[in-house]
């Protein structure tokens, strides 16, 4: 845990889940640039309804816990992590209110502030829904880093919000502050979208935070076109599901098999729901779960596990998530199950398959990808 200081206090944050010998803060300066802005140019009133997008682990909602605070996000991570660090912090949660991404949230705002995701869709997608919940009235702020804020960011906010300006850049990081213009017209969101899957008849639902969401990516490509078959598999997790292809497809050649979903996008287990209503015209059941990774899964229950790890999460790059997922896979598959895994050839996952499993075969490559198995022994 690391202490943030700022004009609100000082808050003693930690990223979530935890890990032993954290080295990534659970803030970062745009953070703090923008609390420090709110302290010295908000509004004076004591007691004020904030709506808060994008909150990475915590802290503007524990920073501004004195005001009302909505807090709307995509990230199961980011909600846990929110809650961890309120209770830590000995704060009250009676004014907090958390609304997942597939949500909208109610009422109106005196302040919204905006963490700039990686995803323009994403903010495209929000800034559509927030505009009925804002007045002239209410204060606009989006902060983050300044290579995640480009002309198209500002464009957006002047199509979609109205009148924008930028902040001078301090520590990398900027803001944006936004006026409403009651004259610019509510738009409907164009999420989800929707694709037909190559080769098939299946529409992949797409919301507006999933990967890849106007076309088949090239690395699941490469993928589904080894997925195994064979009567063995009876339960089959798609971990880290984003819009569900490889679960869909690996349901598709084991029809007697059970399919998990997971991931820890609100968004992206929506669209692997929706992906396989679809397909299977709701004739077929399947468990859709927003986690970190396979945590509370029952051990020694499953016979196959499709992974395509992400080497990010948020903006930090990293292989932590792929050690804690190929971890996981073992204590959840029976013996003998297998984990199949794809990743970029430089990655070297199968260094950390051979010292988790004792063993790591070569499925398939080309000169990008790599698909590797580990079997439980």
């Amino acid at each position: 845990m690391e202490l943030l200081k700022v004009p609100q206090g000082e808050f003693g944050l930690s990223r979530y889940p935890k890990r032993k010998n954290e080295l990534l803060r659970a803030w970062d300066a745009a953070d703090e640039y923008l609390l420090t802005y709110f302290y010295e140019n908000g509004p004076t009133s004591k007691q004020l309804s904030i709506l808060v997008i994008n909150d990475s682990f915590g802290a503007l909602a524990t920073a501004l816990n004195k005001h009302t605070i909505t807090v709307w996000t995509d990230s199961w991570l980011a909600e846990e992590g929110i809650k961890q660090n309120i209770s830590e912090n000995k704060l009250p949660n009676t004014k907090l209110k958390i609304v997942s991404s597939i949500e909208t949230p109610e009422g109106n705002y005196d302040v919204v502030f905006i963490k700039i995701p990686k995803s323009l869709s994403l903010l495209e997608d929000q800034l559509i829904r927030i505009k009925p919940l804002i007045s002239k009235s209410t204060k606009i702020i989006a902060a983050g880093m300044v290579k995640s804020i480009h002309i198209s960011t500002l464009k957006l906010f002047e199509k979609l919000i109205g009148s924008t300006k930028t902040s001078l850049a301090k520590k990398k990081a900027r803001l944006i502050i936004s006026t409403v213009d009651e004259n610019i017209p509510l738009a409907i969101s164009p999420y989800p979208k929707k694709y037909t899957l190559e080769g098939t008849s299946y529409s992949i639902v797409n919301h507006a935070n999933v990967f890849s969401r106007e076309s088949l990516d090239i690395g699941t490509r490469f993928f589904i076109q080894h997925i195994p078959q064979s009567g063995k598999y009876k339960s089959i997790i798609d971990l880290g599901c984003g819009n569900g292809i490889v679960g869909l497809l690996a349901a598709e050649k084991n029809p007697h098999a059970v399919i998990t979903f997971t991931d820890e996008s609100f968004m992206a287990v929506e669209s692997a729901k929706e992906t396989f209503a679809l397909a299977f015209d709701n004739q077929r059941s399947a468990q859709f779960m927003t986690n970190d990774c396979l945590a509370g899964l029952e051990k020694n229950s499953a016979d196959l596990i499709l992974n395509n790890p992400p080497f990010h999460q948020s903006n930090a790059i990293g292989d932590e998530v792929a050690w804690q997922m190929f971890k996981q896979s073992k204590d959840v598959l029976k013996q003998n199950g297998e984990l199949w895994v794809i990743g970029n050839r430089h990655l070297s996952y199968h260094i950390k398959l051979k010292k988790i499993f004792g063993n790591c075969e070569r499925v398939a490559s080309n000169k990008k990808f790599v698909i590797l198995k580990s079997i439980k022994r």
